[in-house]
């Protein structure tokens, strides 16, 4: 018998947004074999016409050209199909959710990292969840929202590989990187604050702020292992540069911020046995007695199970070129659009990172067709 994976005719999608994680979607749309990229979507008027696969570096062009008419491109998906949202929620996140809103009522299933009060959607204030769960009754429609940090970093791979102790104590994941290979030189500096003299508040670690961006993949694991979580703490360490450098991005001033360290954690019964870590840097050799990739190279992802056995799993990604900020984007970006013939057979309404099951490739390159499973 047939299931949901075997594929009949490719699912229609609109990559929206041509960024570092919209790129990587339109890579991801054009690989596998149950979806046909059918509209690119951009804001920047020198983007338009061009072929999809210029701006995402397939190395061939791919016979999409991007356009600014998001009306026209939602129109190619015929009242269904799917949509990767992968412009920015960052800055405008009211806009982000009217976006997804108006392309779910009109009965695509979208994937998206970009809407973070929808990680955990089940404790996400009622005026942002209910007009999108109301968008999903309307089109019949389902919306999957994962993090870029990545988001099966946070949620489904910790999960996976608590199973694997007999004893958990703490369940730490972490993101370690060197943000002088990330093509987001304002975030870098304005965001993350890389550059600023250390007086400088950086948005990204505000007060509450990590905890509105994270606390819900702290919530997910939570939910996941069966425990509550009492409160989210916070914790922020910020290192300055000893001397000046000059990175992919520019220059960075001696004395300016250099490195960046944040927790978000899960408080259980008075301990932090959830936490989601970011260690930053802007060059490698900033901070040392801090966490490093095991290799020492620009980054990875690491799950740490403390317990009995201690487990720790790092996952090195790269991609363009071999960059690993490209490579995490990338698998962010796989993560949601391998779901895509999932959502559009279930039931209309949000899916988490807890949800969706992570659905093995279904396709060897140079392997011939996929096959039916068992």
């Amino acid at each position: 018998m047939k299931n949901e994976n075997t594929f009949y005719l490719p699912i229609p999608v609109a990559v929206w947004g041509t960024g570092n994680v919209g790129r990587a979607a339109i890579r991801a749309v054009d690989a596998h074999p149950g979806l046909r990229l059918a509209a690119v979507i951009v804001s920047d008027e020198a983007k338009s016409g061009r072929d999809a696969g210029d701006l995402a570096d397939v190395g061939r062009d791919l016979g999409v050209a991007a356009t600014t008419d998001v009306e026209a491109a939602l129109g190619a998906l015929g009242g269904a199909g799917a949509v990767a949202y992968a412009a920015s929620g960052e800055l405008r996140p009211d806009e982000a959710v009217l976006d997804i809103s108006r392309t779910l009522a009109a009965g695509a299933v979208v994937v998206t990292p970009s809407v973070y009060a929808l990680y955990d959607h089940r404790n996400a204030p009622p005026e942002v969840r209910d007009p999108v769960e109301r968008a999903c009754r309307d089109g019949r429609s389902a919306l999957f929202v994962s993090g870029i940090d990545p988001g099966w970093g946070n949620d489904l791979l910790p999960a996976l590989v608590s199973g694997l102790g007999a004893e958990v104590e703490q369940v730490r994941c972490q993101e370690i990187f060197d943000y002088s290979t990330y093509d987001a030189e304002d975030s870098v500096r304005y965001i993350v604050g890389m550059g600023q003299p250390m007086d400088y508040e950086p948005p990204m670690v505000a007060s509450g702020v990590p905890s509105m961006v994270w606390g819900g993949q702290v919530r997910l694991i939570a939910r996941a292992l069966g425990v509550d979580v009492d409160e989210l703490r916070e914790i922020v360490d910020r290192q300055p540069l000893p001397d000046t450098v000059t990175t992919a991005l520019g220059e960075f001033g001696a004395g300016t911020q250099g490195a960046l360290r944040f927790e978000v954690q899960g408080i259980v019964a008075g301990e932090p046995k959830i936490v989601v870590e970011h260690v930053t840097r802007i060059t490698g050799d900033v901070a040392p007695d801090w966490p490093l990739p095991p290799d020492g190279g620009e980054g990875a992802h690491r799950v740490i199970i403390e317990g009995r056995p201690r487990i720790e799993i790092n996952v090195e990604a790269t991609d363009e070129g071999g960059n690993r900020s490209a490579g995490g984007n990338a698998t962010a970006a796989n993560r949601l659009v391998n779901a895509i013939p999932w959502l559009r057979s279930a039931a209309p309404g949000i899916y988490d990172g807890l949800d969706v099951p992570l659905v093995p490739s279904v396709y060897l390159r140079g392997a011939g067709e996929p096959t039916e499973r068992s």
